[in-house]
């Protein structure tokens, strides 16, 4: 079965759109890389070459700087076009506000790391380029060599004395093309074009899987930068999950326990009223009252006894594994549980680790529609593993009401990531990383 998928998708690679996408995207690559990169590196090798001389250093710094706001504007093209035909989202990164003197403001934009590591990607473009060039002349032989037979029909490419070699057979290899001498040889030209053309996406989605790296890494905001909008933003959802569970705990205490609470302190006060010393016994009315009083104050418990386990399921005193049992001994749908757990995390990835896996399964049970699921915890390189996986329908995805979106914002406020397989007609497998400390 993964032999005939993967001959399948083989097959059908030159004609996905993303295919095209790519070719097109090293096609406009290469003109813009070359031309972008040659004027950079004039502009950087003549202000570093004018700043080594006292007299023309200002000449050198001022082109150094206008170099560096070239490389910004490149790499925002390069960004734009990335983003267009590759669909990757690098975010912009923060506009340069020197402050400060004249000095001050030289120096600031001298040392500007946006700016140069926006001029590393261009002049790493150079040969990426070059290699983008080659992987399109991959698409441009095969399918050339696709229309050997119509070409030879049309201006009749046999061998005579003016051409004695017949028509080249057309190869993205640079040396070494045979040549074809009669028509039943175009049907060979014809083979090699298919091959070559089966083979070009490959290449070209080698080349772009390089430039997508070189992206990442020079042309967004930088790691640092990166790293602290993260925080910023883990900071704000975990303030938001402190601020829902709160107000969750105040609801449920607000229109349940304390509505229990509230009635059997009046069941009390009328029992209380029902025993005056003088007046007549009503034994039946207060019996009723102390069963009513008995049954708010049972249902109170129980309300309460929820609400802590929502906060902090007790099962997981006696650690994740058992926690887990409990979990899946009340699922509705068959579970297998495997936990390895040698080194007990933190309370808090626990409470998490324990949640995750409760909505999963709570997913499982009214989305899927499956039969069966399973549920495994490991450790490895110092993190904690949660995987999840049913025999359902499949289809899963971030955004489409499985709450999924509220576990990956969960996940990350503690460093944590989330990954989700789930093709149509399943299975569904859902992997949740966690650090054994928050």
């Amino acid at each position: 079965m993964h032999v005939q998928d993967s001959l399948r998708s083989v097959l059908r690679a030159p004609f996905t759109r993303r295919a095209w996408a790519e070719a097109v995207y090293c096609l406009i690559g290469f003109p813009l890389g070359v031309v972008g990169g040659a004027l950079l590196a004039v502009v950087l090798a003549l202000g570093a070459g004018f700043g080594v001389s006292l007299v023309l250093a200002v000449v050198g710094a001022l082109l150094l700087i206008g170099g560096l706001r070239l490389a910004r504007g490149l790499g925002g093209v390069h960004r734009a076009l990335a983003g267009a035909l590759l669909g990757v989202r690098t975010p912009t990164p923060p506009a340069f506000r020197p402050s400060g003197g004249v000095v001050g403001r030289v120096d600031a934009r001298l040392r500007d790391s946006v700016g140069w590591r926006a001029a590393g990607y261009v002049l790493a473009k150079l040969p990426v380029g070059a290699l983008g060039a080659y992987a399109v002349l991959w698409w441009v032989t095969g399918l050339v060599n696709l229309t050997a037979p119509l070409r030879w029909a049309v201006f009749g490419q046999q061998p005579g004395p003016g051409d004695p070699d017949g028509m080249p057979l057309l190869t993205p290899i640079p040396f070494g093309s045979p040549d074809v001498d009669t028509f039943a040889g175009t049907w060979f030209a014809v083979l090699v074009g298919g091959v070559t053309l089966l083979c070009a996406p490959w290449v070209t989605r080698l080349v772009v899987a390089g430039d997508r790296w070189l992206i990442g890494a020079l042309l967004g905001p930088g790691r640092l930068a990166d790293r602290v909008r993260d925080l910023e933003e883990t900071r704000a959802l975990a303030v938001d999950d402190s601020v829902a569970l709160l107000r969750r705990v105040e609801r449920d205490l607000h229109d349940g326990a304390q509505v229990r609470l509230v009635a059997v302190a009046m069941g009390l006060d009328m029992i209380k009223e029902g025993l005056v010393d003088g007046q007549p016994l009503d034994v039946g009315r207060i019996r009723q009252l102390v069963d009513g009083a008995h049954r708010n104050a049972t249902e109170a418990l129980t309300e309460l006894r929820d609400l802590a386990r929502g906060i902090h399921p007790p099962a997981l005193d006696d650690g994740l594994p058992n926690a887990l049992t409990t979990l899946t001994a009340r699922s509705t749908v068959p579970v297998r549980l495997s936990a390895d757990v040698p080194v007990r995390p933190t309370p808090a990835i626990e409470t998490i680790a324990y949640f995750c896996a409760a909505e999963l399964l709570t997913n499982v049970i009214k989305h899927s529609g499956a039969r069966q699921a399973a549920i495994g915890v490991t450790q490895r390189d110092g993190l904690l593993r949660l995987q999840v996986t049913d025999d359902g329908r499949g289809g899963a995805e971030m955004g489409a009401g499985s709450g999924l979106t509220g576990l990956a914002q969960r996940v990350r406020t503690v460093d944590g990531r989330i990954g989700i397989h789930s093709p149509e007609g399943g299975p569904t497998t859902v992997t949740v990383q966690l650090p054994l400390r928050a």
